[in-house]
């Protein structure tokens, strides 16, 4: 199997000038604003590439046509880690990526996608909606000219391909790995050497032994990638994107210039996405395993448990390094996060995972 594609007076005509040149004549007409979205995402990428035009087409939707977004895959008008940077120039008015691609900017960008051991979706969500985190990503990132939103999540990722087996810690070490953001960094720590490629070079880096191992997100991308083909040991669980939020970026001064209306049907739209990403992702990934293993004769295997405590101690020993930042915005953000993730984890224990593990008690139970 191959890999899936994916404004009377000379005031007045002053400004009808000005206007006109922002926008193509046959927009002006109707009123209406052309926005360009850049994404990270491969050419038709199921769950993340069809995610963001969804999310493109529900804003025209919302804004009942006032704004309509064209979508650019990785590398089509901007590189696919060019996103961050092409939306605070004004490149294009939108982009769709994961925000933990911008450490370079700030180390305080990957909290508001995910950290190594960090939250699950639905407590990213709490924090987000409910707690400090939309207000410090805000804050963040208004010094770089950008609104942000959350737009997608995938869900709790998979730990990883990998050429050979991984019996233990030391089997890390000399590892050439393709993992972004703080999982990246807590990976290095244990000896692997992090190799940062955008999804649409993974396959070839990893066919021709560039890399030994790779992270991309689950079952359901990872069986179209193609990835089962050059390597065999599928590794879980994802300690490193526990509850990965994807985002919706904005250029600020097209952000500040829009109505309340057209702001408020813009994060409709990405909430919706939200919600959306996730409900695929997880009625998607299981029927993929399953052609992955049965199919495709995939290895799936646990991480062994003295890795887990080693990357646990990695991720930790990072977040000691985040909260003594000496850039006070990390440390700020840092501080809300683990506090967030402390107190949502006290729930989560006996609600969602204590259920979970309750529903994995041996008793009979129909399957339908």
């Amino acid at each position: 199997m191959k890999r899936r594609n994916f404004l009377t007076g000379s005031a007045a005509a002053g400004a009808a000038a000005a206007a006109a040149a922002a926008f193509p004549a046959p927009a002006i007409s109707q009123g209406v604003m052309e926005w360009r979205m850049v994404t990270s995402w491969p050419k038709g990428l199921p769950g993340l590439g069809t995610g963001a035009q969804r999310c493109a087409e529900s804003i025209e939707k919302l804004t009942e046509g006032k704004i309509k977004v064209k979508v650019y895959a990785g590398g089509e008008l901007v590189p696919a880690l060019g996103c961050f940077d092409a939306v605070s120039d004004g490149t294009a008015e939108l982009g769709h990526d994961a925000s933990y691609y911008h450490l370079g900017k700030s180390p305080g960008c990957a909290f508001f996608c995910t950290v190594p051991f960090g939250m699950l979706p639905h407590e990213m969500n709490a924090w987000m909606y409910w707690g400090d985190g939309q207000a410090l990503w805000d804050e963040l990132y208004a010094g770089f000219n950008l609104k942000a939103m959350p737009a997608g999540n995938t869900g709790t990722q998979m730990a990883g391909w990998f050429r050979k087996p991984i019996k233990s810690v030391a089997d890390l070490k000399g590892l050439k790995m393709r993992i972004p953001g703080q999982g990246g960094i807590v990976m290095g720590k244990l000896g692997v050497t992090n190799v940062l490629l955008p999804g649409g070079e993974i396959f070839t880096n990893l066919q021709s032994g560039n890399i030994d191992a790779t992270e991309w997100v689950g079952p359901y991308n990872d069986l179209s990638m193609g990835f089962y083909q050059v390597a065999k040991y599928y590794y879980w669980p994802g300690f490193h994107e526990p509850g990965p939020t994807l985002e919706l970026m904005i250029n600020k001064e097209k952000w500040d210039g829009l109505t309340p209306f057209l702001q408020a049907a813009i994060q409709a739209a990405a909430a919706q996405e939200n919600v959306n990403m996730l409900a695929e992702f997880d009625a998607r990934s299981g029927p993929a395993l399953q052609e992955l293993i049965q199919k495709h004769e995939v290895k799936l295997e646990r991480m062994p448990r003295d890795v887990l405590e080693a990357q646990g101690a990695a991720a930790g020993e990072l977040m000691e390094e985040m909260l003594a930042s000496s850039d006070p915005m990390v440390s700020k953000i840092t501080s809300s996060f683990l506090k967030a993730r402390w107190e949502l984890a006290q729930w989560t224990r006996i609600s969602s995972q204590g259920f979970a593990n309750a529903r994995l008690l041996p008793f009979k139970f129909p399957r339908g």
